[in-house]
């Protein structure tokens, strides 16, 4: 019969940061229920952990490869169905590989992986396994950031020629990892964080909103990477030159040390007829500019938008979308996909005689969820 979509959950412990917003984002919809989790690499941590989120004790793991193991055990009726990983950026790729070898599909938080070789491995893996992988670069979520792409795909501005995307915050303007402070500690140390520091955290966000929106690949680049503070081991400030595979050109600024600024995330793009404006931190605001005509206002939730910023507004026009609410319409986006591969996978099931044997419900119409998964990307 018709269910909730279960959940397990590696990393997001009480202290955490991330895996509470992936929490809400996941349940947001009704579409998906935790069960059981593998929330810290101390054990205690995540005993603490499940308590608080009212689990069985039994389904609260002292490790994720406990978790995976254990849950496999599990009849197809009760175990988890998917996996999200919210861990620090080392144990982004063993915890990927162990879910999917075992059976799981698989959301997690970004960046993929420590580094290029591991993610290049996970895309073998994942290509291997057949199964679902999504990765949450969450600021695609937003309604007007769909309708700027599509704009683009429409033709509205011609042919891009330039992007300007930045990213700055203000919270590592100094030496706080120093202090004890956890989410600054981890992201500071190349072990834990890998190569990149303020550019794997929120760099990557840049360039991927750049990439997404445009619909442009960057093929070249000159970067210009700063650590301006003493005793940091990894960059706070970035300054980088990019070249798109259509001849555009672009600028991408991210940087950890502009002290007073929070996450202004922001985007220009200007083409040969026109260019658009979006700011994360005004996320119902998008700006489409006209050399002849001025500056036209799009606003979410208000008049002829596309099927695909429509379908990610949650709120009645003039009421903000927030940040809870993109990793809700990835989430939702990946219950879609589920859902599809169930249906599919009960009627191949039906036909062959199993039926019920294959624990999906056959009145999950694919088509549908694929229709639906389609509008929505």
């Amino acid at each position: 019969m018709a269910r909730k979509i279960r959940m397990g959950m590696i990393g997001g412990s009480l202290e955490a940061f991330i895996g509470a917003v992936h929490r809400r984002g996941a349940a947001l919809d009704g579409q998906i229920e935790l069960v059981c989790g593998a929330f810290s690499s101390n054990p205690e941590k995540s005993k603490e952990t499940g308590d608080a989120l009212f689990l069985p004790a039994d389904r609260v793991y002292g490790s994720f490869e406990e978790m995976i193991l254990k849950e496999k055990e599990l009849p197809e009726g009760e175990r988890m169905d998917f996996v999200s990983i919210v861990t620090p950026n080392h144990v982004h790729f063993p915890a990927a590989k162990f879910a999917l070898e075992n059976g799981f599909h698989v959301v997690m938080d970004k960046p993929i992986t420590l580094n290029m070789e591991e993610a290049k491995e996970l895309a073998v893996i994942v290509e291997k396994s057949g199964l679902l992988f999504a990765l949450t670069h969450n600021y695609t979520g937003y309604p007007m950031v769909k309708e700027a792409r599509q704009l683009i795909k429409s033709g509205a501005i011609g042919e891009i020629r330039k992007v300007i995307v930045e990213y700055p915050q203000g919270w590592l303007s100094q030496l706080v990892e120093a202090t004890g402070q956890k989410q600054a500690a981890w992201r500071t140390d190349p072990a834990r964080s890998g190569a990149a520091g303020g550019i794997g955290d929120i760099g990557t966000h840049a360039e991927n909103l750049a990439e997404y929106i445009t619909g442009l690949k960057i093929t070249e680049l000159c970067a210009d990477i700063s650590i301006f503070v003493e005793g940091r081991q990894l960059d706070d400030d970035a300054n980088i030159l990019l070249r798109f595979d259509n001849g555009a050109k672009g600028v991408l600024h991210n940087s950890q040390i502009c002290n007073g600024e929070e996450n202004d995330l922001n985007i220009r793009v200007y083409g040969e007829f026109g260019g658009l404006k979006w700011k994360q931190m005004d996320p119902n605001t998008l700006i489409l500019t006209n050399q002849e005509n001025g500056s036209r206002i799009i606003r979410t939730g208000v008049g002829n938008l596309s099927a695909q910023a429509q379908a990610h507004t949650r709120q009645p026009a003039g009421h903000p979308e927030g940040y809870i609410e993109t990793f809700a319409n990835i989430y939702r986006n990946f219950t879609y996909a589920l859902r599809a591969r169930w249906g599919a996978e009960s009627q191949a099931g039906a036909i062959g005689g199993l039926g019920k044997e294959t624990g999906v419900d056959a009145g999950y119409n694919p088509e549908m969820y694929k229709r639906s998964l389609a509008m929505s990307i």
